[in-house]
């Protein structure tokens, strides 16, 4: 299928600490060697403990973080190291929606205004033109066309996180890259901007880059699913595959922590993780998830564990399998 983002073993490192000329500087991993893929009119979902380097893929995939190495294509275009011309254009195909409405949103300037400010940069339409796309697109996120008179702090959530989400899709982009979109948000409306999500997606054809650390909310929005841990994919497969038989121990952690997800077999036993993850900074060798593993053998102490095929899954694990007390 055709991809419309690819990145090849990207990796962004940050150097810690003060540099002394005698000392090499502490190296922070945040991402590191991590190869997707997203393919059109699909939604990839990013899950992970708060840490993983979700949202810090997200801003090397947008281009808003240069990778320390590897690259990012959109399109087959290189996203990093371009001229000002080529910046402006792809930024005009890539939206990103912020995890809170009100800080990403001016309290000094009206919705609509906001709303129409991509339109302005970009140079789309006059005046008249640009406030009938406004009307349009407020139609669409299902937000009355009164409001975009009003200023943010005169809104509720929902309706500032449906704002955003307008601003986002004004310029017609081909991804949108949602980080954390609705954790800021009560429960209720966390719900409706979800199924407005699933519903732009289906009608606007819409690619997403999803991050959220709720299983729920991943689980009904994505089509494929990326599990990070530190740094580093552990394992990736369509939406039934990771929830229903996931391969690597991170992952059936992650997923019986969620109470309501039962399988046919009854309901998951709880798997409790033992201890805190390693510092990026200082990683273990061989595996990263072997200090909190219940399988870790003395393989996973020597050798970095590389994604490969394990069952309906790609796993990153020297001894993949069901969960135990699982059904096989």
């Amino acid at each position: 299928m055709n991809a419309l983002v690819e990145a090849h073993c990207v990796t962004r490192h940050y150097p810690i600490g003060k540099r002394w000329p005698w000392r090499s500087p502490q190296i922070l991993r945040a991402v590191d060697g991590v190869s997707i893929e997203i393919r059109r009119s699909e939604t990839l979902g990013i899950v992970g403990e708060s840490g993983s380097g979700k949202s810090t893929l997200a801003q090397i995939v947008l281009g808003l973080a240069p990778p320390t190495s590897g690259q990012v294509l959109f399109e087959g275009r290189p996203v990093s190291g371009v001229d000002t011309r080529t910046w402006r254009a792809l930024r005009r195909e890539m939206q990103l929606v912020f995890q809170d409405p009100l800080g990403a949103l001016n309290p000094r300037r009206t919705v609509g205004r906001q709303i129409e400010e991509p339109l302005v940069i970009h140079g789309v339409g006059n005046p008249q033109e640009r406030s009938a796309i406004v009307q349009r697109i407020l139609d669409a996120v299902h937000l009355k066309k009164s409001l975009a008179g009003r200023y943010p702090h005169e809104l509720s959530g929902g309706q500032r996180q449906r704002v955003v989400l307008a601003r986002a899709l004004i310029l017609e982009p081909k991804l949108i890259v949602c980080d954390e979109p609705v954790s800021a948000l009560d429960v209720s409306v966390q719900a409706q901007i979800v199924n407005l999500l699933a519903d732009l997606k289906t009608r606007l054809g819409l690619t997403m880059l999803f991050i959220s650390h709720d299983l729920r909310i991943v689980r009904y929005v994505s089509d494929r699913i990326a599990v990070m841990y530190l740094g580093r994919i552990v394992e990736t497969g369509d939406r039934r595959s990771i929830f229903s038989s996931p391969q690597h121990p991170y992952s059936q952690a992650l997923i019986s922590a969620v109470p309501e997800l039962r399988t046919s077999a009854g309901p998951r036993p709880r798997i409790r993780l033992q201890g805190e993850p390693p510092s990026p900074i200082f990683l273990p060798a061989g595996c990263r998830f072997r200090s909190r593993c219940g399988r870790a053998t003395s393989i996973c102490a020597e050798v970095e564990p590389e994604l490969a095929p394990a069952g309906p899954t790609m796993v990153a694990c020297h001894h993949p399998g069901p969960a135990i007390g699982a059904a096989a």
